[in-house]
């Protein structure tokens, strides 16, 4: 009979390895790479962790809501997941809103890998922007970890990138055949950011820019944003590519009928590389604009409208009950950014001053 280990025994060396790495996100140690892996049962995985027993430097931020458990329930649980079966774009998607499974599935269908980090991010309800740059100084130092804000405190350890870090070292080596490792700096010390894909909505889609103009990424998906109507960090200096930012929005959502969105898409310039598109009326690829709108059908519901731009309940079907963006989310997600459409002139009815607090 051959001699077949234990299963618990054959996992041994990667277990020890994945040990040393999760104490080394809070020792600061370098991490050491684990060998690639095939996954000899290709298949879509979903996996699950949470942020406080990743890092033992993290800590909770009740003073603007975040805290890691509410009534008993866990509230700092991280999502990823990948599709081994589908040709890796060895990209990563770091969705920057609550986790939509939904939309990962057909991130994982494009050959994307996917991460939904828990970071301190629920202070938009509560800080008022006291000037132009407040708020967008508030999103960079809830990312990056930086002291930008006077308003905030948020740590290395707390910000998005640390955390989509941790996440990484956990998944490289509790799941090797994901080929996570790909997304670290050798040493494990930093995620490599031009292989990133930043994404959100609404919230999520303005850090995504804001966070972008100061680091480079791959690419920048905003569903429903961004928004910060009142404020100028749009029109800052960006460290990703403007061609490399991609925007959707329904005609019937707030921020768009509040010109909050036209006038962001402006500041990034995003009219440089193509007219506004209604993707009900176009067919990939959409004149390889940067700017895609839909007015079908939500029964009027703004707050439909707001959801209706990512995969979900609220996102309007076919008549054989097919989402009708299949097509503009897969365009989103891979469209080739040297591809550019036809710089178009501004929109002169887009309001592009908004008082301070609106």
């Amino acid at each position: 009979m051959r001699n077949v280990a234990h299963p618990i025994v054959q996992w041994m060396p990667f277990l020890a390895v994945a040990l040393a790495m999760i104490m080394a996100v809070g020792s600061g140690l370098p991490a050491t790479a684990a060998p690639p892996v095939r996954d000899p049962n290709p298949q879509r995985y979903h996996l699950q962790t949470r942020a406080s027993e990743l890092d033992r430097r993290a800590r909770p931020h009740p003073e603007i809501d975040f805290v890691f458990e509410k009534d008993g329930k866990p509230q700092d649980v991280e999502h990823a997941s990948v599709d081994t079966s589908v040709p890796s774009h060895g990209r990563l998607v770091v969705w920057l809103m609550g986790y939509n499974d939904a939309l990962f599935q057909r991130l994982n269908s494009y050959g994307l890998h996917a991460v939904q980090p828990a970071y301190a991010n629920k202070w938009f309800g509560i800080l008022k922007p006291r000037d132009r740059m407040d708020r967008g100084n508030v999103r960079l130092e809830a990312a990056t970890g930086r002291d930008v804000s006077d308003q905030i405190d948020i740590s290395k350890p707390d910000s998005m990138m640390e955390r989509v870090r941790a996440m990484l070292l956990w998944l490289s080596q509790t799941h090797p055949q994901g080929n996570w490792r790909q997304f670290l700096s050798p040493d494990g010390s930093e995620v490599r950011w031009g292989k990133v894909i930043v994404a959100g909505a609404s919230h999520g889609a303005t850090t995504a820019a804001r966070f972008a103009k100061d680091v480079r990424v791959d690419r920048v998906v905003m569903l429903c944003g961004p928004r910060d109507q009142d404020q100028d960090w749009q029109g800052l200096p960006s460290a990703t590519p403007a061609e490399c930012y991609f925007g959707f929005s329904h005609i019937l959502d707030g921020g768009w009928t509040g010109d909050h969105y036209c006038r962001s898409w402006e500041l990034l310039g995003l009219h440089e590389f193509g007219p506004i598109v209604n993707v009900d009326d176009a067919s990939p690829p959409y004149a390889n604009t940067r700017r895609l709108v839909s007015s079908a059908d939500v029964g009027g519901n703004a707050n439909r409208a707001h959801s209706a731009v990512q995969p979900g309940k609220s996102s309007p079907t076919d008549a054989g009950g097919q989402p009708l963006y299949e097509p503009v989310w897969e365009y989103l997600f891979t469209h080739p950014v040297d591809k550019t459409g036809t710089p178009a002139a501004r929109d002169l009815e887009c309001l592009q001053e908004h008082p301070l607090g609106s």
